[in-house]
């Protein structure tokens, strides 16, 4: 390998193909409108282990510049492996198995979908910041943590821009002699500069207590992924909380989705078909083009896109499940599997999560509320969402961390279910 190739590169006003062959290292050619800027050294990723808080990286799908702040230990219940032994590691505690054909959960703590069981194995993912630099060139949403207010605001979301989950494997981490190696209005809250350490930045106390305050709603448990036909689903649910309306309680969740085009050829997302299940006795469909007002495409140079959306019920548990109509560029059409999941609630602490307390409502929504409260119902709604707005700025409040709340509205997400 060449000296060259031993730097981890950064690019200035470049075009996202230069961006991708860069900093994945696949090339270092230079094109006549990219400006090369040397911001580290690579080091080799860890086989073994957790990396450390402070650890600088760059994404291996997305490209982007971030840093360590914490692990998370998720269950992954990966559906392409084959089922493990009965020896194999086992969930702790049990649940119910919902026969909707969406999948459940059984008492033995695995998976079940469709009459095929998926052991689940722990996994180490790691909450980052991102430089902010990098957020325009990368096909995930940047404000895709988000938080909901206080009981007295309880149709208010908050989003933190640039915090994201990143599994193991996608950690290329890379050192640098940079002071403030990262842009991100949290990075010197959250992280102290003492170059006598490895990895140099440590974790101030400011950062212990926002993740002990809001661990809760950032907590990583569950991951559930599957492939169809080249094409890589994987979902992430995380529950946001419990708001109380005058008819009813409402149950928060937002889920994480990534598509990743494993294949040569390239794949567009068309449509989007949901199926989800309230213990309440409720069963919605929800149809629509696209996700977050985009049909995005999936080729060999980008291939993978990943958003963020919120799911609501009127019960403190349910399912999902569902498809994406994919298009392939020879003109072939297909289902591609959402694998099931569980929503699953926990105990409120109606403490503040650590944001300000005004913002533009989001209005609770309707997937539950219309239908009847005994026995399963159905029903089917299209949706045609917008695309979401520009993230907040975050701010600080008794130093701890908040943001200002975004701008979404009921149609900003995926489903809105």
């Amino acid at each position: 390998m060449s000296p060259l190739m031993s730097k981890v590169l950064s690019l200035h006003q470049f075009r996202p193909v230069a961006f991708n062959l860069v900093v994945r290292l696949f090339s270092v050619s230079v094109h006549h409108n990219t400006r090369l800027a040397e911001v580290g050294k690579l080091e080799l990723p860890k086989a073994q282990g957790k990396y450390e808080t402070g650890q600088l990286f760059l994404h291996r799908v997305f490209g982007y510049r971030g840093v360590i702040l914490f692990p998370w230990l998720a269950r992954v219940y990966d559906r392409d492996l084959p089922n493990q032994t009965k020896g194999g590691n086992q969930l702790e505690g049990g649940g119910t198995n919902v026969a909707t054909g969406g999948g459940g959960t059984t008492a033995n703590g695995s998976q079940a979908t469709q009459g095929k069981e998926v052991q689940k194995k722990t996994h180490t993912f790691y909450q980052v910041l991102i430089d902010q630099r990098d957020c325009p060139y990368i096909r995930a949403q940047t404000e895709a943590v988000t938080f909901l207010g206080n009981q007295e605001s309880s149709r208010s979301l908050y989003a933190i821009p640039g915090l994201d989950y990143v599994a193991h494997e996608d950690i290329l981490p890379y050192s640098s002699g940079e002071h403030h190696p990262l842009q991100h209005e949290l990075f010197d809250k959250f992280l102290a500069h003492q170059p006598d350490k490895d990895p140099p930045f440590v974790a101030q106390e400011t950062l212990r207590a926002w993740q002990k305050k809001n661990h809760p709603w950032l907590e990583l448990s569950d991951v559930h992924k599957e492939t169809t036909e080249g094409i890589r689903v994987t979902v992430i649910p995380f529950y946001m909380g419990c708001r109380e309306t005058p008819a009813a309680s409402v149950y928060w969740w937002r889920y994480c989705i990534r598509l990743e085009n494993l294949g040569e050829l390239s794949v567009q997302l068309r449509e989007r078909h949901w199926r989800i299940f309230s213990l309440s006795g409720t069963l919605e469909t929800v149809r629509g083009r696209g996700v977050v007002g985009q049909e995005p495409v999936l080729s060999s140079r980008l291939p993978a896109f990943q958003y963020s959306s919120h799911v609501s019920l009127q019960a403190p548990s349910g399912h999902m499940w569902g498809t994406f109509r994919m298009e392939r560029e020879d003109g072939h059409m297909f289902d591609c599997r959402i694998p099931p999941f569980s929503l699953e609630s926990k105990p409120d602490d109606n403490s503040s999560t650590g944001v300000e307390e005004t913002g533009t409502p989001l209005a609770a929504s309707t997937s539950t509320s219309d239908a009847a409260a005994s026995g399963v119902t159905s029903s089917t709604k299209n949706t045609n969402e917008s695309t979401t707005s520009k993230p907040p700025t975050t701010t600080t409040t008794n130093n701890a961390p908040s943001s200002q709340p975004n701008t979404k509205k009921p149609g900003d997400g995926d489903d809105n279910a």
